[in-house]
């Protein structure tokens, strides 16, 4: 009882600091806004973000179409919100598989040392000395477009600097006593790793993690933007602002780059904002 007490205390306690951070209270409730309306978008809009209609072709805004339709007849307010899905799955998912791998590896490297740290770390920094934007190009240009290659590619190529993060502190933890309690009491290396000294490593994992899914999203829409993220029926932010990048278009129909784009900045800012307070809460040594 006295542990579980401890525990919550020390949640009410993280929870309270927390929420005096006015700005990642701030970037909490933008994030919630934001989900909120990509989650529920069909109670926000009846439109479908891929019909197209051709008599209602680049209509301004109004009260039926809030942000208008594009050249081709879609609604954009429906648009942005259906594409925020996407976007916001594409940042999650790569944000978890990586931290996955990085984790994993990290845990092996820092844990048995020795030849095999040696050999994970070799590994980790042939990865590193290739920019990864241009890894990430060239990977798509022998794999091609698809939603599941991006999902490949973003996990591969970002894995390197949590594992470095992982792998110092197992180092460090190796040397505290509750580990050679666990080895003198028969305890697998596996068990050791992962349910002993991972937990105490998850503050700043936790916080890499969620600082991730924003930069996934900016390179997901800056790959849609030169034609090589997405295929160009999927639906997400990047490939809106495509669809806008002719000149008329930028001139003469701003919302329909603009819409998406405000909605990138808000969900960057906002995760951005909370992944600061987290780190502040479960990092100590970020303080």
């Amino acid at each position: 009882m006295a542990k579980v007490n401890k525990k919550s205390s020390l949640a009410k306690r993280n929870i309270k600091k927390f929420m005096e951070n006015k700005m990642a209270v701030l970037g909490l409730a933008i994030l919630a806004v934001i989900l909120f309306m990509c989650i529920f978008a069909p109670l926000l809009t009846p439109y479908d973000p891929n019909l197209i209609d051709p008599t209602i072709r680049e209509l301004p805004c109004s009260a039926e179409h809030p942000l208008g339709t594009d050249r081709v007849g879609r609604d954009v307010f429906a648009r942005i919100l259906y594409g925020g899905r996407m976007s916001i799955t594409i940042g999650v998912v790569c944000a978890l598989g990586s931290t996955l791998v990085g984790t994993a590896l990290g845990c092996i490297a820092g844990f048995y040392g020795g030849k095999v740290d040696r050999a994970l770390v070799t590994f980790q920094e042939f990865f590193s000395i290739f920019p990864q934007t241009l890894l990430i190009l060239l990977c798509i240009s022998f794999l091609g477009k698809s939603t599941f290659n991006l999902f490949f590619i973003f996990i591969v190529t970002s894995w390197p600097g949590l594992m470095r993060v992982v792998r110092a502190r197992i180092m460090s933890l190796k040397q505290e006593p509750f580990v050679e309690s666990c080895r003198a009491n028969g305890i697998s290396s596996f068990s050791i790793m992962f349910h002993h000294m991972l937990p105490n490593t998850m503050g700043p994992v936790i916080v890499y993690t969620m600082l991730n899914i924003p930069g996934f999203i900016l390179s997901e829409a800056g790959l849609s933007f030169i034609g090589m993220g997405v295929p160009d029926n999927v639906v997400t932010w990047g490939n809106i602002i495509n669809a806008a990048r002719r000149i008329d278009i930028i001139q003469n129909m701003p919302m329909l780059w603009l819409g998406p784009g405000i909605a990138i900045c808000l969900f960057t800012l906002s995760m951005n904002l909370f992944g600061n307070g987290l780190r502040d809460v479960l990092d100590p040594s970020a303080q």
